[in-house]
C-alpha cells in the first residue's frame, strides 16, 4: 500500500530552549534561513507524502501562517523585482495538503498521535517528530522506512545508535540485525534509567511508519515515563506482539529541542547553504585558530 500520510506532532511547550521559546515555537526557530519545520515538511514531501496532519497547541499560530500565502509580501517582493526571495515562500502551501489539529491537553507523544486518528483513516502513515531535522543521506529519511514498510510489511522505526550515557534520556530497542541497515526489532523500552534495562544503544530518532492498528493500542496505554502516554509503549507492543522493521537511515539528524542541537544544525546545515557556506567555512577556520 502506498503510504501518502504523514503526522508531525508539534504540541511541545520547548521548554528546553527557553526563553526563545516563550512566545516563539521551537519548530519555528531558524536553521540558517528557514523554520525548522519547514525542513520536515519538505523531507516529507519528498518522501511521496501528499497529505500532513501537524498537531499543535495553543501559540502555535506561528507555523500555519508559515505555510500559508503572504500576498502582501509576495506583492512587495514582486513589485521590487526580488524573484530571488519571492521563489523562496511563494509555493510553501503546495509542498503538500497540510491540516492541523491542536492537542489541547499535553499529555504525551501517545496522545498527540492518538489525535490523528479520523486524519488517517485505516490506513499506514508515517509520523515526522517536530523536535527532529533529518538532511541528507541516500534518501529522505522517511522515504527509507516507507521503502521498508513496502518490503517488510511491519511498522518501522528510524533508529540511530546514541551514547551510553544519552540512551537514558531516549529509547533502547532489542534489534537483530537483517542486511545492511535493516533490522527486526521485537522490543523497546522509554528512558530505561538502569543498565540491565538498557537493549542496545539503538535508540528510535524522529521517525517511524506505524499501521493503524497503534490507534487502538494506544487507546489502552497507560501512562509511562513522566506520567504521560508514550508512543514508545504502544509500539513495544506492536513490536511484541507482531515485531516491527527498524531502519538506522542514512541522513544526520538535529534535535531542534535542546540549544546545543539548535547550533549543530546551523552550523553543518550553513556549511552547504550555497549563498553563505563558503564565508562561514573561512570563518570557522580563523575562529578555532583562537580557541
Amino acid at each position: 500500500m502506498k503510504i501518502t500520510k504523514a503526522v508531525i506532532p508539534a504540541a511541545g511547550l520547548g521548554t528546553r530552549v527557553l526563553p526563545a521559546t516563550k512566545v516563539m515555537p521551537k519548530e519555528m526557530l531558524p536553521i540558517v534561513d528557514k523554520p525548522a519545520i519547514q525542513y520536515i515538511v519538505e523531507e516529507a514531501a519528498a518522501s511521496g507524502i501528499t497529505d500532513i496532519l501537524i498537531i499543535t497547541n495553543r501559540g502555535k499560530g506561528f507555523i500555519e501562517d508559515h505555510f500559508d500565502k503572504a500576498p502582501v509580501l509576495q506583492g512587495i517582493l514582486e513589485k521590487d523585482g526580488k524573484d530571488d526571495l519571492l521563489s523562496t515562500i511563494k509555493d510553501l502551501d503546495k509542498l503538500a495538503n497540510i491540516h492541523y489539529i491542536r492537542q489541547i491537553d499535553t499529555l504525551g507523544l501517545g496522545h498527540a498521535i492518538s489525535k490523528a486518528k479520523s486524519f488517517v483513516s485505516g490506513e499506514p502513515f508515517a509520523v515526522l517528530y517536530g523536535d527532529d531535522v533529518v538532511v541528507g543521506g541516500e534518501k529522505p529519511a522517511t522515504k527509507e522506512l516507507i521503502d521498508a514498510y513496502g518490503t517488510y510489511g511491519k511498522g518501522v522505526l528510524g533508529i540511530k545508535p546514541v551514547s551510553k550515557e544519552a540512551i537514558r534520556s531516549y529509547s533502547s530497542v532489542k534489534v537483530e540485525n537483517i542486511k545492511d541497515n535493516i533490522f527486526k526489532c521485537t522490543d523497546m523500552i522509554e528512558k530505561p534509567q538502569r543498565d540491565e534495562d538498557v537493549l542496545s544503544l539503538y535508540s528510535i530518532l524522529g521517525r517511524c511508519v506505524l499501521p493503524y492498528e497503534i490507534f487502538d493500542i494506544l487507546a489502552h496505554t497507560k501512562p509511562g515515563a513522566k506520567n504521560e502516554i508514550q508512543l514508545t509503549d504502544a509500539m513495544r507492543e506492536l513490536a511484541i506482539t507482531e515485531g516491527m522493521t527498524a531502519v538506522e537511515y542514512t541522513g544526520t539528524r538535529y534535535d531542534i529541542g535542546n540549544k546545543f542541537g539548535i547550533m549543530q544544525a546551523a552550523i553543518e546545515i550553513g556549511l552547504n547553504h550555497p549563498e553563505i557556506g563558503a564565508d562561514l567555512r573561512e570563518y570557522l577556520k580563523n575562529f578555532a585558530k583562537t580557541l
